[in-house]
């Protein structure tokens, strides 16, 4: 081989001159190439590129961004040309997350003005592929309108010239819900000046030809390799992009800018466009402030309890409509689910079980239709289609059904949302799809619709009350505080109940501390005679006498009563029923949630101290369990055991924890007017039962001083006058 580099170089140097650089231009090229090869052999994999390296894109989606002072963020909404991309790690390069899925940005920085949310990034829809490539290689902001339109010169009144118009129509349909300004022009004629406008374009190019739809693509940009199977996605993750222009890829274009710092590359699940609109200021600042990815719906809602049935309920229930209607065409999956429900558990595997459902929908039912984690018999489900928690495909079918469901509901704004739904979809119920899925064809015989089984994603029933899934041996993914009462504070209470409830630190620590008890409760009233009104009652007045005297000592030494769990020995619904749901898996006797005995909302609520006396902080019976209870709590724990001075034993002893003692107040027995308001206050406390069969009215009041009242039975009203609490 060296005498061949000998006699070539003899040979270079009896030529000509121009062959003498020939052979020198060739000996250099193949060093260059032999080096380069080399570098990007041997280049690092820590993030770092050389000068001479050419790294692979998959980290493509890692934005920087300046945490300046009331910054306006332009997020890049166009992938950026393939070179100059940093290696990934290891442990990127086998698509592992090395950051938080949500980074909260620093406190110190002041919070974008609400503007900065709105969906109004600068985007162009192509309408077809070979458009949509040019535009992504110009680093042009653009996302496929999926309408596979030709290339051709259509001609003037054709049936693809009205599908193209159609498909115009479409979009400003589908994106003026979200709050977009719209700039709509044909393709033939130029647009002279859009520099600035976008993060990498600075011209656009405009072919000549008589449709000009496509774009010019330069020598330089023909070096790339296009991607076989472009799609680029609306993706509103906070900015975040994940795009890696390889064969088969999915880009995804952020439209909401991101929190001002540097963000980590995005977990996978992230990538995949979720995001959470917001329908007021105020959860759209404590998202934010948390990382999350948001945007604003536009909706302006209050963030008072509405009440269900008010007009703000209806608006609210029409907002979610809307904005399913106004997603879908752009090829969403959709999982929506109402903000007072809990997910215990990644529900996405679950529905990626049934990729031909066009809805799935979970329901009102408390019967069990089927004992392992399959959707629920449709045939035997009676009860109302829940919209709390359903996931919706971007099929025909689906799409169909979101737009009449909205125009039902702009056409009455008295229609409950979830009525509408269920009347619509109840048009056609079957036949099943297969013999084995679960799913059934409903609606206009087209929509496939599964029912999510009740045991595992869960009602305030099922859940608080049957414990189906703990019956069941089964996992539950999510948790819907529905068949409840108290109003929104009966509904945080159960979910704390559950330890499913986040509570900031200071919950878990509250001045003056906290007293529990453990009631006596004979076993004759849990276990004995049969389950009636009366025994129930029995069975409930013999605790609430306790639970009075707790609220009394708690109040006397300003403590926080941890409420004891409750025994019930009957269901409490709005209707009249024999004491349980028939055909549920309801046990007796239970543990009931507070709400079914207590106004949870009153006792949380702050009523004049000089009528109702100070107030007294509760805690849920879970409370000591808790997990997120702090170690300094526990590890204070004082065991007191309430006797007579004076009488035989009657001692301060302590055998769990270092000795200490409770020191009521002087004479606070003596006080009659503190006791008055304490009267007036714990009083309100108590609800009803509901309800006796037969019986109009059938509900049954409680009363927190029933044994001050000789005779008393527990009884419906008798008549208008004594339809009222008893205060």
């Amino acid at each position: 081989m060296v005498e061949g580099w000998r006699n070539g170089s003899r040979e270079a140097t009896n030529s000509k001159p121009l062959f003498v650089t020939i052979y020198a231009t060739v000996i250099i090229g193949v060093l260059v190439s032999s080096f380069y090869v080399f570098s990007a052999i041997y280049s690092p994999t820590n993030g770092s590129t050389s000068w001479l390296s050419s790294p692979p894109l998959s980290t493509a989606g890692r934005i920087r961004q300046a945490p300046q002072e009331n910054a306006t963020f332009q997020t890049p909404v166009g992938p950026p040309p393939p070179h100059a991309l940093p290696l990934p790690s290891p442990e990127e390069a086998e698509g592992k997350s090395l950051g938080k899925i949500w980074v909260s940005p620093p406190r110190e920085k002041k919070m974008p003005p609400l503007e900065t949310f709105k969906l109004t990034k600068e985007l162009f829809g192509a309408m077809d592929t070979k458009l949509l490539e040019s535009l992504y290689w110009k680093g042009v902001p653009v996302f496929d309108m999926g309408s596979h339109m030709s290339t051709v010169d259509v001609g003037w009144g054709s049936p693809t010239f009205h599908k193209m118009g159609r498909e115009k129509v479409i979009l400003v349909d589908s994106v003026l819900p979200f709050g977009y300004e719209l700039l709509m022009c044909d393709t033939d004629m130029s647009i002279l000046e859009l520099k600035g406008h976008f993060t990498r374009a600075d011209y656009l190019e405009v072919d000549e030809r008589k449709n000009n739809r496509s774009m010019r693509i330069s020598a330089d940009d023909r070096f790339h390799e296009i991607p076989r199977q472009m799609k680029i996605n609306i993706d509103r993750s906070a900015g975040r992009i994940s795009q890696s222009p390889q064969e088969n890829a999915t880009f995804q274009t952020p439209v909401v800018p991101p929190p001002p710092r540097e963000l980590p590359l995005p977990s996978p699940e992230e990538a995949q466009g979720k995001s959470l609109g917001a329908m007021d200021t105020k959860l759209l600042e404590a998202l934010y402030w948390k990382g999350v990815p948001v945007f604003d719906m536009g909706s302006h809602m209050s963030t008072v309890d509405v009440g269900w049935g008010s007009p703000t309920f209806h608006k609210m229930g029409r907002e979610k409509v809307i904005l399913i209607d106004s997603v879908l065409p752009f090829g969403y999956e959709l999982l929506m689910c109402d903000t007072d429900m809990v997910w215990l558990k990644n529900p996405l595997p679950y529905l990626a079980r049934y990729p031909e459902a066009d809805v799935l929908t979970s329901s009102d039912q408390v019967v069990p239709t089927v004992v392992d984690d399959s959707l629920d018999i449709w045939q035997q489900v009676g009860a109302a289609y829940n919209i709390g928690i359903f996931h919706w495909r971007p099929t025909e079918s689906a799409k169909k059904l979101a737009k009449e469901w909205k125009e039902m509901l702009l056409a009455d704004d008295k229609v409950w949302d979830q009525n509408g739904f269920n009347e619509i979809v109840r048009k056609q119920l079957g036949p099943s799809v297969d013999g084995d899925s679960g799913l059934f064809y409903a609606y206009d015989g087209n929509l496939k619709v599964g029912i999510l089984p009740a045991s595992i994603f869960c009602s305030g029933h099922t859940y608080f009350v049957q414990a189906m899934y703990q019956q069941l041996r089964l996992e539950p993914y999510a948790l819907h505080t529905t068949f409840q009462y108290a109003g929104t504070e009966g509904k945080r209470h159960r979910l704390r109940e559950g330890m499913v409830f986040f509570d900031p630190p200071e919950y878990y620590d509250a001045p003056g501390g906290f007293i529990s008890f453990k009631p006596s409760i004979p076993k004759s009233l849990l276990l004995d005679r049969k389950h009636t009104i009366e025994s129930h009652f029995t069975l409930v007045n013999h605790q609430m006498k306790q639970i009075r005297s707790a609220l009394a000592i708690a109040s006397l030494l300003n403590r926080t009563l941890v409420m004891p769990p409750i025994w019930c020995r009957l269901d409490r619904l709005w209707f009249g029923h024999p004491g349980t749901l028939v055909g549920s898996m309801t046990r007796q006797p239970f543990i009931c949630p507070l709400d079914h005995v207590f106004e949870v909302n009153i006792m949380l609520k702050e009523l004049p101290e000089d009528e109702f006396g100070p107030g007294i902080g509760i805690r849920e019976y879970s409370f000591l369990d808790n997990p997120a209870l702090p170690k300094q709590v526990k590890d204070s724990w004082l065991d007191v055991q309430l006797c007579q001075e004076g009488k035989e034993g009657c001692e301060a002893t302590n055998i769990t924890t270092p000795s200490g003692f409770l020191k009521f107040p002087k004479r606070s027995n003596e006080d009659t007017g503190r006791e008055e308001r304490f009267r007036r206050r714990v009083k309100r406390y108590v609800g009803i039962w509901c309800c006796e069969e037969n019986k109009t009215p059938g509900h049954i009041y409680y009363d927190m001083y029933w044994d001050e009242k000789p005779g008393w039975k527990p009884v419906p009203p008798q008549t208008p006058e004594e339809d009222h609490p008893p205060v």
